[in-house]
């Protein structure tokens, strides 16, 4: 789920009615990637966030106070208050069928824009006077994009235009062109890939409204039908006609969008278009509440975590040697073999079991007979015996739980957002581990597995927990693909897509630096990862999930490293 088009128009409407005029009383840095405003609009403050993750990129006016994450400023942050503490917010603007937000400040020191590009992987807050950049949260270098450099003191060039017709320039005879050139395709795909500024979600909704199935193909289409009901919501959105919804899932949502979604059943409505994107992705926060909220599920996992490795010692001690067990046997046959020449009260005796072994020291309990203290001996080898199969079958089980709750230990140590650390959360109380009431943070949408591209195209895949992890393995890998993890530690499994081409030593080399990064071994300084093809690796039978076991791998030593 991603800010499109009529999204970002539905952004812009809302945004000029209530920030239009106002003045920033605070500009904060919320983490690497998030920067938050305090802007005092019509007699009120409002709270607007810019966020440039490559996941979820979104602006949006948010309920609660924007709170600083970052310690150190960054160049951008120092930029932002210089130009944009203080400064008059004058219009909010759009280029047409574009993921792009223009904001227009003013100040002492002159005029200024930040530009939010809201699109996914290449996701940026760019800041510009003039045509120049003075800065953006991420600068993109001629090696990861040759054609638009995005570096302090170049010029500021727009993402090329998309090469499909814009939706006024729709007619029900272009569709018709469209629907019979790719007749077997399902008729929503045909919108996204013909159309400027369509996204699959709104695609699937007008040929639900246009055929009360949204995934009907292309030759089952009737283009007038398709046309009238893409132009309703396309006049509607260019009207500033706006009805936010949200699509419910469970206690958090699956969907939203600035008009009635009809296609997904039930909907719930939304004040504005930021209360729904609120909703769904959970409002940021500074630091200071992560790690109130982290404190809490910290807690839990080490006391789980101490629990595991006590009985994983108990286990240990509980387990006798076959040398223990056979003593045992031996003594309960001399106290048979030695009962006639016992005395009664006697509390141990010496004998010779083996010809050529040591003596034994018998002990015997006055209180019992000499039946009862043999077959005591007895009983004690059948227990130990007993034991001897089952113990190594639980300890290869606490051995298990004890992995996978270093493993949410690491997850937790990762987590950047609410929906990550609700994620540990969750995985905790469904394992069982979570002691006393079962409790949940604020609700938001749960974050996608990370996706990076390298600068040759080749897809780099991590996964943000222990789910993700097996996710990876379970549903996005294929056989051929490269799989990588830091060896012996908990951490993130990363896989390298194979798209036909040999993956290069330096692709190998990159996602081995992202696998010790996101790993327990953060910190250091040199980390051996394992590399190995996804059809050496195995999800361990009845294990949580994300625990496997592999072969045929190859070790490389890196330094943690987060960025391609």
């Amino acid at each position: 789920m991603y800010v499109d088009a009529i999204t970002s128009m539905a952004l812009a409407d809302e945004f000029n009615a209530r920030l239009r005029g106002g003045r920033v009383q605070l500009v904060v840095e919320i983490d690497e990637e998030t920067i938050g405003m305090e802007i005092y609009a019509n007699r009120e403050r409002q709270y607007l966030v810019m966020a440039a993750e490559s996941d979820h990129p979104r602006c949006l006016i948010v309920p609660d106070k924007v709170r600083r994450g970052v310690e150190t400023p960054s160049p951008i942050g120092l930029l932002l208050r210089k130009y944009i503490d203080g400064a008059r917010l004058n219009a909010i603007t759009i280029p047409p069928w574009e993921r792009i937000l223009h904001f227009e400040f003013s100040n002492n020191e002159g005029d200024v824009t930040l530009i939010a590009e809201m699109v996914n992987r290449r996701a940026n807050v760019i800041m510009t006077v003039g045509d120049e950049i003075l800065d953006s949260i991420r600068r993109v270098g001629p090696r990861e994009n040759s054609r638009r450099l995005i570096l302090p003191s170049h010029t500021y060039v727009p993402p090329p235009p998309q090469d499909k017709a814009l939706p006024e320039a729709v007619t029900p005879s272009l569709l018709a062109a469209w629907l019979e050139m790719e007749g077997e395709e399902q008729a929503w795909r045909v919108l996204v890939g013909h159309i400027a500024g369509v996204s699959p979600l709104f695609a699937r909704e007008v040929i639900h409204r246009a055929t009360e199935d949204a995934r009907a193909r292309a030759f089952d289409m009737a283009a007038e039908v398709v046309h009238g009901a893409f132009s309703d919501l396309i006049e509607q959105a260019k009207a500033g006609e706006w009805t936010p919804c949200l699509v419910p899932d469970g206690e958090g949502f699956k969907a939203f969008a600035a008009y009635p979604l009809t296609h997904l059943g039930e909907t719930v409505p939304a004040a504005s278009i930021s209360e729904a994107m609120a909703r769904y992705f959970g409002a940021p926060v500074g630091t200071e509440a992560y790690e109130a909220a982290k404190s809490t599920v910290r807690a839990q996992i080490d006391d789980a975590l101490d629990r595991a490795r006590r009985k994983y010692r108990a286990l240990e001690r509980q387990s006798a040697s076959p040398e223990k067990m056979e003593e045992m046997r031996k003594k309960g046959e001399l106290v048979y073999a030695y009962m006639p020449t016992l005395s009664p009260g006697a509390t141990e005796f010496e004998a010779q079991y083996d010809p050529d072994g040591p003596p034994l020291k018998v002990s015997i309990d006055p209180e019992l007979s000499i039946a009862e203290n043999a077959q005591k001996y007895f009983d004690k080898y059948e227990k130990a015996k007993r034991a001897a199969d089952e113990i190594p079958r639980r300890q290869a089980y606490a051995k298990i739980d004890l992995a996978y709750l270093e493993q949410l230990s690491t997850d937790l140590d990762m987590a950047e957002n609410w929906p990550e650390i609700e994620a540990v959360r969750e995985a905790l109380q469904e394992s069982g581990h979570w002691k006393g009431s079962r409790t949940r943070g604020p609700r938001g949408g749960k974050p996608g597995i990370r996706r990076l591209t390298t600068p040759d195209g080749f897809v780099i895949f991590i996964g943000r927990n222990a789910r993700q992890n097996h996710k990876l393995v379970t549903e996005r890998a294929d056989s051929d693909d490269l799989w990588l993890h830091a060896r012996s530690l908990p951490g993130s499994h990363v896989l390298i897509k194979f798209d036909g081409r040999p993956i290069p030593d330096e692709v190998i080399q990159q996602a081995a630096e992202l696998a010790a990064y996101y790993s327990a071994a953060r910190q250091d300084t040199s980390v051996e990862v394992d590399v190995t093809e996804r059809r050496y690796v195995r999800p361990i039978k009845g294990a949580p999930p994300g625990l496997v076991t592999y072969r045929n791998e190859h070790t490389l030593t890196v330094q943690p490293r987060k960025a391609l």
